[in-house]
Parts: C-alpha cells; sequence; structure tokens
C-alpha cells in the first residue's frame, strides 16, 4: 500500500490548456436546445472556463485534503497485477461497519466524496462506517487491464482483494450504475462468508416469466416507461460503448471538447435537474481527461459486460444473492422495476422511495442515501449486526 497524492504536471495541464485554445466547435440548427445533444453555447462557456478560468490546482487540492488516498497492488487471476487507487476513510468511533462504495460510468471516486464525512462521522444515535471508494481498474487513477475479456467477475475480484487487502474479511457494499452489477457480483461469489449484505440505488433486471404487468403500481409503471424511453432517445453511448469502444476511444482521447460533450450530457441528462456548477463539471471530467489510463479505458467495460452475457438487460443463470439487500428509489433513475421483478436479484429486506435524485444519488442526495443507509444498518434495522463485532457503535 502506498498513500497517493493528485499532481496532475504543468506539461500535462498546458497541453490541456493548447488543446482547448484550438478547439474546432460544430454549427448548430435553429432552436435546437437539447433535442440534438448538447447544445453549443454550453460547451462553449464550459471550455472558456475550462481553458482560462478554471484553477485545476485548487480542485486538486480540495480533493486531497478532503479523500486519504492509497493505491495498492492487486493481482487479478488471468490478468496479472494491478495498481488500484481508492479512497479509505475509517469512523471517527473505530467501530465502524467496513462499506465498499462503488461507482460507474461517467463517475468516479469522486461519487464518494459527499457521502464519506456523513457516513464516517454519523450523528447522534446513527451507525458509522468504514468506507473505502474503489477507483476501478480503468478509471481515476488505477491501472487500466492490457487483456481482453476483463469483465464482471473480475471487477467484483478486484474489488473483494482490495476490502481483503484492508483486512475487512467481513464488509458490505453499496453501489450503483455498473456499481449494482460488480457489488451484486460480489454478493454472489463472496456472500455469506465475506459481503454480507449490499445495497443500491438502481437495479437492472428483465421481468420474470409470466409476470402480471395490472399488478403494478402508477410509479413503478412511470419508472418503466422512463425505461422505455431512455431506450429510445437515449442509448445511443450505450450500444457504440458495447460494440465498438475504440473507435470512440480515439476522440475521447484526444479531444478534451469531445470529451467534455459526451460526459455532461450524462451528468444532466440523468440528474434530477441538479445545479450543477461549472467547475463541478469540469472537475469531474478533468478526472477522466487525467486519468491514468486514458478515457478509453473506461468505456471498454461495457464491451466485456455484452460479450460475456453480463450486459445489463441479461439476466445472470447463477444463483440469486441470499444475503440482506437494500434499495434506494429515485424518481428520475433511468429506469426503475417492478418488486414483482425483485426475487430475480436478491433477497430484498430494505427498500425506500424519494421524491428527488437521479442517476448519480450519492451525489445529487448524500443525506437522502446515507439516511437509507444508516436505516438499513443501524439499530432496528433488517441487517444490523450483519458484521460480527462492527455494529458501527460504541458499546
Amino acid at each position: 500500500m502506498s498513500s497517493f497524492k493528485i499532481a496532475i504536471s504543468s506539461a500535462a495541464l498546458s497541453a490541456l490548456k493548447n488543446r482547448l485554445e484550438s478547439t474546432r466547435f460544430p454549427d448548430e440548427l435553429d432552436d435546437s436546445g437539447w433535442e440534438y445533444g448538447v447544445p453549443l453555447a454550453d460547451i462553449k462557456r464550459l471550455v472558456a472556463r475550462w481553458r482560462d478560468g478554471f484553477d485545476w490546482r485548487q480542485e486538486e487540492q480540495k480533493l486531497n485534503n478532503e479523500l486519504p488516498q492509497y493505491t495498492r497492488e492487486i493481482e487479478v487471476d488471468g490478468f496479472g497485477v494491478l495498481d488500484v487507487h481508492y479512497v479509505h476513510k475509517k469512523s471517527e468511533s473505530g467501530q465502524g461497519i467496513p462499506l465498499l462504495f462503488s461507482h460507474g460510468w461517467p463517475g468516479s471516486f469522486l461519487e464518494s466524496r459527499k457521502i464519506i464525512p456523513l457516513l464516517t462521522k454519523g450523528s447522534g444515535g446513527d451507525p458509522v462506517f468504514d468506507v473505502v471508494a474503489i477507483s476501478l481498474p480503468g478509471f481515476g487513477f488505477s491501472e487500466g487491464p492490457k487483456k481482453k475479456g476483463f469483465s464482471l467477475s473480475q471487477y467484483a475480484e478486484v474489488a473483494h482483494k482490495l476490502m481483503l487487502a484492508l483486512g475487512y474479511t467481513e464488509y458490505v457494499t453499496q453501489g450503483g450504475d455498473i456499481g449494482f452489477r460488480i457489488t451484486a457480483e460480489m454478493a454472489r461469489r463472496y456472500g455469506g462468508e465475506h459481503s454480507k449484505a449490499w445495497h443500491t440505488n438502481v437495479i437492472y433486471s428483465p421481468p420474470p416469466e409470466n409476470d402480471d404487468p395490472s399488478s403494478y403500481t402508477a410509479s413503478e409503471k412511470e419508472g418503466l416507461a422512463r425505461g422505455e424511453e431512455f431506450q429510445r432517445s437515449g442509448s445511443g453511448y450505450l450500444i457504440q460503448q458495447s460494440t465498438k469502444p475504440q473507435t470512440l476511444g480515439y476522440s475521447l482521447a484526444d479531444s478534451p471538447v469531445g470529451l467534455l460533450a459526451w460526459i455532461y450530457e450524462k451528468l444532466v441528462a440523468w440528474s434530477d435537474n441538479y445545479p450543477w456548477t461549472d467547475d463541478e463539471v469540469l472537475t469531474w471530467v478533468s478526472i477522466y481527461w487525467f486519468s491514468r489510463a486514458g478515457p478509453a479505458a473506461s468505456i471498454r467495460f461495457y464491451y466485456e459486460f455484452a460479450h460475456s452475457g453480463q450486459g445489463f438487460g441479461t439476466r445472470s443463470s447463477q444463483a440469486v444473492p441470499t444475503i440482506p439487500m437494500g434499495c434506494s428509489l429515485f424518481p428520475k433513475e433511468l429506469v426503475r422495476i417492478p418488486k414483482s421483478w425483485y426475487p430475480s436479484v436478491g433477497n430484498v429486506v430494505f427498500e425506500a422511495e424519494h421524491d428527488s435524485g437521479g442517476h448519480f444519488a450519492a451525489h445529487e442526495e448524500p443525506e437522502l442515501l446515507v439516511g437509507d443507509l444508516r436505516k438499513m444498518f443501524g439499530k432496528g434495522g433488517p441487517a444490523f449486526g450483519v458484521v460480527p463485532g462492527r455494529s458501527g457503535y460504541i458499546d
């Protein structure tokens, strides 16, 4: 294990500025708004800020001051050793519940930034957690895979081995987006002995056979309709990244403006009217631009998942995890499945439904997400005491 500080070179910052200064913008149809994609005015404003006003050094220092970061070499069966970046913040009480947080795309370890202080400090009679926020291989400052076939099983293996290396032989997990798939795989592979419970803010699953749509609630019907609309008008990225990620990767790796537009569209479209500031967006995108493996590495997992039969809409042929599972439902998540589909996913013992929030729950609504984790794992909750000797309280 090595301590880690973000320290982007001055040469890399100068190279970025040079690229931004030579940007060639596309034209735009009159009155097109968001109908065709990100508005030109938005991108021009963000590029001007990134080029002339955004202070990366200030953001870099904030991240280093707020988040205790490390790297550790993890050996992955069949793929050699990868140097993995992660945040590790222990609870103030020393009795925190070990929690592995997994981000998705287009996220990063940054998604844990707001929930870590809430989870580790607690509030009054709330349980506290030891939080490990991994940068998945190919994301952020983790090394990327070098060989084909690095898929769901390998991401789960890396996250599990990281927890073991930190001394957490028993732990719980939280994740959304691909973090849901990764933590589900951890629950399936390591559940019972190591992974004791898991929580997610999105559930992906196809419908069970002979399901009765007439039993769906109004909110469930709305959630399915939202998912259908996403498939019609918002899933082009998914098809591209699942089929020819390398082709797209040239643009993302060569053009910071292309990368900005590709990610910014998702930040806005997938959140619930979240008031993104320009600097917030630019920090988020800069993590991708300055990532260790480069922006192209972060999109290849879509291809690997799809070509291993583990895509987002596929049904697993493996056993359903039996350890306790919790879910938080946010109204602007990309899709919401009916409760009647839950048995094919896991043993749901906790559910909370909220009036605001979207795909990036940990960033958009950190208090709500943390509140659900406290209810699930706190005294009186359905997963209280699942990690022996680490209840989250000082007895």
